[in-house]
């Protein structure tokens, strides 16, 4: 199987995609990542693929272990 090649969002893609993690939700949920990416026009493995990579630079700049865990742990 090819590996799927990087793509780098365009900035509008950047912009929808900033916008749904801060004023919507940090985990979308498969019908949502859906969405976005019809919307970007990514695919959704790149959409998630972003959504992690983001993730894990806003819980580091929270001071948050970047690995995914609830406070629950």
């Amino acid at each position: 199987m090819a590996a799927e090649k990087p793509v780098t969002p365009t900035e509008e893609q950047l912009e929808i995609l900033e916008y749904n993690f801060c004023k919507v939700n940090k985990h979308p949920d498969p019908t949502t990542l859906c969405l976005i990416a019809a919307e970007t026009g990514l695919s959704e493995e790149q959409t998630l693929k972003w959504f992690k990579q983001r993730l894990a630079e806003w819980r580091k700049s929270e001071g948050l272990p970047s690995e995914s865990g609830s406070v629950r742990d």
